[in-house]
């Protein structure tokens, strides 16, 4: 039987709903150190960071400690306290720019998912009846300008390819160009995802931003990094090297259904505030979708 979008999100946190407040039952019993001790390790080892476990248990410790409580009552207020740190930075993409095309970097590295969430963002765009247009600027891996042009033909959207090992920038001015010449409302760009040479990928990245430059100034409008949920922590020191890199405006989570780790999410609201765009569970184009904190928070929790 085939899951719905929140059925997947469900069973990618499901390891770590089912230990939140386990030790607890339908019957009410006192809030103690032992069940926060249990929460805190939940959320930690769904890798929210210890940042925002203990802050989660201490915010709790506070309304509750020695009160009388059910799990289902627990898992409402944790799911509360997680909102509570997710609401601040859920921000869609917004095609706002004026004039037009909006030009959308997206970054991240090989594996994570890159490739089809452009295309996917393709689709939601042109679900709202905007004209996208993408840029295959990742020419150094060879799959990857085969691949886009695959998913833009699946997405309805024209693309703007070079020859492998071509220059980026290149391609990404002609991109400006078309997009300007046509009306297009947003240019979305693919780039790169090589980590090993951070030298080489920031010279690359600042070439193509000053060709943007050249052509619209308000350009780069958007640099989303795209995160693979599988990584837990280690998507935090991507989010580190990328900042430095090119500038992270926004965030894009993808792989949330096939994962216990999941819960770096929070950990990235917590310590770097920056907008959370969107969620991916899957591979269908319709699996990406824009960022809800509530219902993150209630899958993250347990609550139906």
């Amino acid at each position: 039987m085939t899951q719905s979008w929140s059925e997947k999100l469900f069973s990618g946190f499901r390891k770590t709903s089912e230990r939140i407040g386990s030790n607890l039952t339908g019957v009410a019993t006192r809030l103690d150190d032992a069940t926060l001790d249990d929460i805190e390790d939940a959320l930690i080892v769904s890798d929210l960071g210890p940042a925002a476990a203990a802050r989660i248990r201490k915010r709790l410790s506070d309304k509750s400690f020695g009160l009388e409580i059910t799990q289902k009552e627990l898992k409402e207020s944790v799911a509360e306290e997680i909102a509570e740190i997710l609401r601040p930075v859920a921000k869609p993409l917004e095609i706002t720019a004026f004039p037009r095309p909006q030009v959308i970097l997206v970054i991240g590295v090989n594996g994570s998912g890159k490739t089809t969430t452009i295309a996917k963002l393709a689709h939601l765009f042109t679900e709202d009846d905007y004209g996208v247009l993408l840029a295959a600027g990742d020419t150094f891996r060879a799959a990857a300008i085969g691949q886009l042009a695959t998913w833009a033909e699946r997405a309805g959207v024209d693309i703007v390819r070079g020859p492998e090992g071509g220059d980026p920038a290149s391609i990404v001015f002609d991109a400006v160009k078309q997009a300007t010449d046509t009306g297009i409302d947003a240019l979305v760009v693919d780039t790169a995802g090589r980590l090993q040479n951070k030298k080489e990928l920031m010279e690359e990245l600042a070439k193509i931003r000053r060709v943007l430059g050249k052509l619209n100034e308000e350009a780069p409008h958007d640099v989303v990094l795209v995160l693979d949920a599988t990584n837990g922590q280690n998507a935090l020191s991507q989010i580190d090297v990328f900042k430095e890199v090119a500038g992270v405006t926004g965030l894009i989570m993808t792989k949330l259904d096939g994962t216990a780790r999941g819960g770096v999410l929070v950990a990235a609201a917590e310590q770097y505030g920056l907008p959370i765009h969107a969620i991916g569970v899957g591979e269908k184009m319709e699996d990406l979708r824009p960022f809800d904190p509530d219902l993150v928070a209630r899958v993250i929790a347990g609550v139906s």
